[in-house]
């Protein structure tokens, strides 16, 4: 439990976090890469930015499927 208070407390970019989500999503992370991330990254950053992520995701499949079936 105290592990989770001190990742908590982590402070890195927001912009960071997104990266790391937006190429999660791909499957494409060096172990390099991921275990920088797992040391730097706030776990509820991690979290905020994958719902956000998904919800663009869907948002666009929805926008593109609406734009095909316009046509």
């Amino acid at each position: 439990m105290e592990e989770l208070k001190e990742a908590t407390k982590r402070k890195v970019a927001f912009f960071q976090t997104m990266k790391a989500v937006f190429w999660s999503f791909f499957g494409v992370r060096k172990k390099s890469d991921y275990e920088k991330d797992v040391a730097l990254l706030n776990p509820l950053h991690v979290i905020m930015a994958g719902v956000l992520g998904a919800v663009i995701f869907v948002v666009t499949l929805l926008l593109i499927v609406k734009i095909v079936l316009a046509k």
